[in-house]
């Protein structure tokens, strides 16, 4: 197993509040890895709402679950593409120098140079997907992927609707209920109508002229990124059966993750066969799904902008506006 470097650089987040105030490039500690994990050399990683939420440390009630003054985990960052450079001793299907992507999740964080992953969360990268492109894939191609496939089970005719069709979860839902048939419905804003019709929405809406809310379309599957409507106005938008996916994890960092599907529908006011949610399944067979897709052409990642690990503050700060056109990715 090659030596590990002893430290490493890194965003190490001190507080909460505005990026630029809580976010600084620093020398930390290169994380261990235990017999299941792996080792990376992060090449690219990528800004998802968790990140922002927690650099905000919004909304309160999260705060006593990461860390009332400043989170315990200092290191933001899940998605991960890289160079393995060492492995526990109990994972025999990857090995120092294979290229993976895949997620760090429940480990440190990937505004790193190097990222500890658990070896079940990463899969090899396809030499033909550039890094960038594929730690910009995971959470948003995951979550957009269960949503449509497995949540809402999206076949041929499919009348589906993306509310933020323009984001990273949006971008890649609308490209995936395509490849299943469905007939789509992208909500974006203005600037963003000719880059949702590139990735095969059938119908556009702007949101900045039309309340999908207030039409009379309905439609067979919500999925809603943005939540920026009362969900019993969503709901009435629905076909008899239709199914609203409020992608929480998505948009507020999972602030409904931890409640029972039926609680959160007393609490929006739904009946519970209305409300279904989306969360993530990190597994192999899911990024597996995922980068067929990506090979075969039928899928592409949309990256908004990349800035330099040096500049997380400001990629963190570009998600934030809510309207990054794609992805913001970070590479190291």
């Amino acid at each position: 197993m090659p030596a590990n470097p002893p430290v490493m650089q890194a965003v190490i987040q001190d507080g909460y509040g505005a990026p630029e105030r809580v976010l600084q490039l620093a020398e930390t500690e290169v994380p261990s890895i235990g017999v299941g994990d792996v080792l990376v050399r992060v090449r690219a990683t990528s800004v998802n709402t968790p990140d922002w939420a927690t650099v905000a440390g919004a909304p309160y009630i999260m705060r006593p679950g990461i860390g009332l003054r400043r989170p315990r985990r200092p290191v933001r960052g899940s998605d991960i593409a890289g160079v393995v450079q060492a492995v526990g001793q109990n994972v025999t299907d990857l090995a120092p120098g294979d290229e993976v992507l895949g997620s760090t999740r429940n480990h440190a964080g990937a505004f790193a140079q190097y990222a500890a992953a658990p070896a079940t969360q990463l899969a090899s990268k396809p030499a033909g997907l550039s890094f960038t492109d594929a730690a910009a894939s995971v959470m948003c191609g995951l979550t957009a992927l269960v949503a449509v496939r497995d949540v809402a089970r999206v076949s041929a005719g499919t009348r589906v609707l993306v509310n933020g069709a323009s984001g990273g979860v949006g971008t890649m839902a609308v490209q995936i209920a395509r490849t299943l048939g469905a007939e789509v419905t992208g909500v974006c804003g203005t600037g963003s109508i000719e880059l949702v019709r590139s990735l095969g929405a059938d119908h556009l809406i702007d949101y900045t002229k039309e309340d999908f809310t207030q039409s009379r379309q309905r439609f067979d599957v919500i999925l809603d990124n943005v939540l920026n409507h009362p969900p019993t106005a969503v709901v009435r938008a629905l076909a008899p059966g239709g199914t609203f996916i409020p992608n929480s994890l998505g948009y507020t960092g999972g602030l409904f993750a931890g409640l029972p599907r039926m609680a959160r529908a007393v609490l929006m006011g739904l009946g519970p066969a209305s409300v279904k949610t989306v969360t993530p399944a990190m597994t192999r067979e899911n990024l597996a799904a995922l980068l067929r897709l990506l090979e075969s052409g039928q899928v592409k990642v949309v990256i908004a902008q990349t800035y330099p690990l040096g500049q997380a503050a400001r990629a963190v700060t570009h998600m934030l506006a809510h309207h990054p056109g794609g992805k913001i990715a970070i590479t190291v």
